[in-house]
C-alpha cells in the first residue's frame, strides 16, 4: 500500500467516525476512533519506511558499464578489470557492454538515454570525451548530460610498430618516414581518436607525412597491425604488452613525461628528441546527470576501495598502465583542463571526425 493511498484512506476513515460519531449506524466497529487514527498511522509509516528501504537498496540487480570501444582495447581492458574487482564490493555482477563506433556516441547516447538510477554507466575514454567534442558535427551528447564518478586508469600513448619495419628507434622512423614520405600508415582507433591526434602530433614534430588508417577501436587496429596490414600505431600499453613480448611488436617510444615501469628500456619522446610529443589517456566512469548524488557517493567510494587495493594497482601496472583514482571533483578539473588543452592541438592539426 503507498503512502498516497494510506493518506486518503486515514482521511477518508476520520470522516466516516466524524460523521458516525453520535447515530451509532455503524455497531460492528468496535475500535474508537483514537485507536484507528494511530493505526493508520503506524500502518502509514510502515509504508514510507518499506518504501525508503526500496529506494536504498542499491544495488539490487546486475550493474551495467557501457564501453565506447569494441574488445580489446585499453577503455575494454580498464572496464573488466574494474568490472570483476568492484562486482563482490557491491554485490552484484558487473556487466561489460562494449558499444563501439561513432567516435564514443553509441555508448554515450546508450548511457544518456538510461533510466539515472545507477544500473548504467559509463566507462569513458579521455580522446572520445575531450577530444570528439571539438570534432564531431554531429554529437548526440554534452558534457552536462554526464556527472563524473571516478577515475579508474591513466596510461601514457607509446608508439608501436610491426616487427619487420626496418626502424629501431624513434629516430629512426623519423628518418624513414622522411625518405619515403606519404608510404608509412598508422592505424588509430578512429577519425579524432588520441591516437589520430598523436598521430598528427608526430608529423607536425618530424615534419613528416603519413597515412591515417582509422579503426572502429583499438582491438580491430592492433589485429590488422599484427597482421602487416598498417605499419605503426599509437596506443596505451596495456593490448600490446603480449605481443611486445612475444617480438610480433616493436615498442619505440613512450609519449609521457616518465618511462613505464613495465616497459623499463623503453626511453620517452622527449628522452628521444621529440618533448613536445606528449599525450596521456584516463579511462574514467561517468553517469547519467540525473542519478542521485547518494548513488555517486556510493559507486566513488567502492571504485576507490577497487582502485587503491595492492592487487589492482599491481595488475594496472603489469599491464603498462597506473590506477589512479580520482574523486568526481578532481575528474570534473581533468575534463574541463583537458577539453581547452586539446581544443589547440585539434584546431592546429585541422582534424575532422566522419
Amino acid at each position: 500500500m503507498t503512502g498516497g493511498f494510506l493518506c486518503a484512506f486515514l482521511l477518508l476513515a476520520t470522516q466516516i467516525f466524524d460523521n458516525n460519531d453520535n447515530d451509532g449506524d455503524i455497531p460492528f466497529m468496535k475500535t474508537t476512533r483514537k485507536q484507528f487514527t494511530t493505526l493508520a498511522l503506524a500502518a502509514l509509516a510502515t509504508g514510507f519506511i518499506g518504501h525508503a528501504a526500496a529506494q536504498g537498496a542499491y544495488p539490487s540487480k546486475n550493474v551495467t558499464l557501457v564501453v565506447p570501444t569494441a574488445a580489446g582495447g585499453t577503455t575494454d581492458l580498464s572496464a573488466r578489470m574494474l568490472a570483476q574487482a568492484l562486482g563482490p564490493v557491491l554485490g552484484q555482477t558487473v556487466v561489460v557492454d562494449n558499444k563501439g563506433g561513432g567516435n564514443g556516441n553509441i555508448a554515450a547516447a546508450a548511457v544518456k538515454r538510461a533510466e539515472p538510477d545507477g544500473y548504467t554507466l559509463l566507462m569513458q575514454y579521455s580522446g572520445y570525451h575531450v577530444i570528439s567534442p571539438h570534432i564531431t558535427k554531429q554529437k548526440q551528447w554534452e558534457q552536462g548530460d554526464f556527472q563524473p564518478v571516478a577515475n579508474v586508469i591513466s596510461a601514457p600513448q607509446i608508439i608501436v610498430v610491426r616487427a619487420d619495419l626496418p626502424v629501431k628507434t624513434l629516430p629512426e622512423l623519423i628518418t624513414y618516414a622522411k625518405a619515403n614520405p606519404g608510404k608509412l600508415n598508422y592505424a588509430s582507433s578512429g577519425n579524432g581518436s588520441l591516437q589520430h591526434v598523436t598521430g598528427a602530433m608526430l608529423e607536425q614534430q618530424g615534419a613528416i607525412k603519413m597515412v591515417h588508417v582509422p579503426y572502429k577501436g583499438t582491438g580491430p587496429a592492433l589485429q590488422d597491425l599484427l597482421g602487416g596490414q598498417v605499419d605503426l600505431t599509437f596506443g596505451t600499453a596495456p593490448p600490446f604488452m603480449p605481443h611486445i613480448a612475444s617480438g610480433k611488436l616493436r615498442v619505440l617510444a613512450v609519449t609521457g613525461k616518465q618511462r613505464l615501469p613495465s616497459l623499463p628500456d623503453v626511453p620517452t619522446t622527449a628522452e628521444a628528441g621529440y618533448p613536445r610529443v606528449d599525450a596521456t589517456s584516463w579511462f574514467a566512469v561517468f553517469a547519467p546527470a540525473a542519478v542521485p548524488k547518494a548513488l555517486v557517493d556510493k559507486l566513488t567510494a567502492d571504485i576507490r576501495a577497487v582502485v587503491q587495493n595492492p592487487a589492482f594497482q599491481q595488475k594496472a601496472q603489469e599491464q603498462g598502465a597506473t590506477a589512479d583514482y580520482q574523486t568526481p571533483a578532481q575528474l570534473g578539473d581533468k575534463v574541463k583542463a583537458d577539453l581547452a588543452s586539446w581544443a589547440t592541438v585539434v584546431k592546429t592539426s585541422k582534424i575532422e571526425a566522419d
